[in-house]
């Protein structure tokens, strides 16, 4: 099942309503307890006149007070056309004068002043509201009281109530409607520089990944925007390495290919085995060369700047780690007739990534090897220098690179002129984007007995 759409216009509008919605409660509630005061004092004051118009029918009589209402006067005094009234009469020993034997005594006596006692009670399973005070009936003696109770059934006051209530509700409600309605209108403005956005983006190719201008955005939407904006970014050098990448890669690719048909073609054509022979290790060197250069540009590939997410640095000894790699290139320096020489130092270590590390020294480890003559010298040394910066350096005393050329020699598929060995041009260029990765400089020099070249990759102050 799909989920629901989490639009933003009804987002705002709901943490809008909600908490008026609970303010409408509460007040609700709050308007029910004041309206049904309200209610009772209005007609609180009607009961409490009814029983002083019961007191005056009050006599004394032989000493004691006796209740003389005739009928008439009773129906006229109670008539009500809402509610049912009751009331009746008790003295100060409790002995009840008259009325309503249905209305008892209250528990709670009225207090002696004359002020009266309004409470709520049950008769004969209606809700009554009844009146109790104690009033004078003897004008010859005005401390001569007794009780009189009136009950009345609340449907005067109910209605009261509820016509109160009415009116604060549904004034407050068209106010929340209003409120509503002027939120959407407002939200619904405010939202539109988000749409004109939406259609902006829309009508983009697909190869625009230029920046989105963040001043048309309302101020809150701008952090979105500057994220977009970079990861807009971070794809536009993502792409522009791929395209690099496969640029590099159709240049480099297309000669050896085409070496390797034509080899595979001569091949085809010879007819003796010893011809065959010598055409299939043609291809047999052809292919190597090639694998190496499918190696070289997949390395390049993946320590492009930002391409390196995944370094992974970890604390190692340059110098044991350089001496084991200085031994693993032992047999093919033997191969070549090339002196390979290591000149340690004590433990250097070191945070960096093994797996980068090790390219960027089979590198430089190749490129002495490869450009040395027959019978030449290839030194690899670790060094702690100034300030406890690890350097690695590999001497050679191949052809000398030119001052004018030493900047330029780390740059992709750049060569010699005069070369005549093997090679891609991309070596230099991986150590370099390698140092990169591990803030590293590197420096090229002339060897110290002015033959050959040095280079020396000076890593950052390292941290006990």
């Amino acid at each position: 099942m799909r989920p629901p759409e989490n639009r933003l216009k009804f987002t705002l509008l709901a943490w809008l309503l909600w908490p008026l919605m609970g303010l409408l409660i509460i007040d609700t509630l709050a308007t029910y307890g004041l309206s049904l005061k309200m209610s009772n004092l209005a007609h609180d004051r009607s009961l409490h006149e009814i029983a002083r118009e019961v007191a005056l029918h009050v006599k004394p009589l032989d000493g004691k007070p006796a209740l003389t209402i005739s009928n008439i006067a009773e129906q006229i005094l109670l008539v009500d056309q809402d509610d049912r009234v009751r009331y009746r009469v008790w003295s100060r020993d409790g002995t009840a004068l008259g009325g309503d034997p249905q209305l008892l005594q209250s528990r709670q006596q009225p207090p002696a002043d004359g002020k009266a006692l309004f409470y709520d009670d049950i008769v004969l399973g209606e809700k009554v509201r009844v009146a109790a005070a104690w009033l004078p009936f003897n004008e010859a003696n005005m401390s001569e009281l007794v009780l009189v109770q009136v009950a009345e059934t609340t449907n005067k006051r109910q209605r009261l109530m509820l016509e109160i209530l009415a009116n604060v509700i549904v004034a407050q409600m068209l106010l929340i409607a209003m409120a509503t309605a002027a939120v959407f209108f407002g939200v619904s403005r405010g939202l539109r520089p988000l749409s004109a956005l939406a259609r902006a983006l829309a009508g983009r190719s697909h190869l625009d990944l230029s920046p989105i201008d963040p001043r048309r955005a309302p101020l809150e939407v701008r952090p979105l925007l500057d994220e977009v904006n970079a990861l807009m970014l971070r794809l536009s050098g993502t792409l522009d390495m791929q395209n690099r990448f496969i640029a590099d890669a159709a240049h480099q690719l297309k000669t050896p290919v085409a070496g390797l048909k034509a080899q595979i073609e001569l091949a085809l054509a010879e007819t003796e085995p010893a011809e065959q022979r010598r055409s299939l290790g043609q291809l047999y060197l052809g292919a190597e060369r090639l694998s190496r250069l499918v190696q070289q540009l997949l390395s390049l590939a993946r320590n492009e700047p930002g391409a390196a997410q995944a370094v992974k640095f970890q604390r190692l000894d340059l110098n044991a780690f350089a001496l084991e790699i200085c031994m693993e290139w032992a047999p093919q320096a033997v191969r070549r007739a090339v002196d390979l020489g290591f000149e340690g130092s004590q433990s250097v270590m070191l945070n960096a990534d093994p797996d980068r590390l090790r390219e960027l020294i089979n590198n430089l480890i190749d490129n002495g090897v490869r450009y040395s003559h027959q019978g030449g010298r290839v030194t690899v040394a670790v060094r702690s220098g100034n300030q406890r910066e690890p350097v690695f350096m590999v001497s050679d005393d191949g052809p000398s690179i030119p001052v004018q050329e030493r900047d330029r020699v780390f740059e992709r598929f750049h060569r010699l002129l005069g070369t005549d060995r093997d090679g891609s041009g991309l070596g230099l260029a991986i150590v370099s984007e390698i140092a990169a990765i591990h803030a590293a400089r590197i420096t090229l020099e002339d060897d110290v007995d002015g033959t050959g070249n040095t280079f020396s990759v000076h890593f950052p102050h390292q941290a006990d």
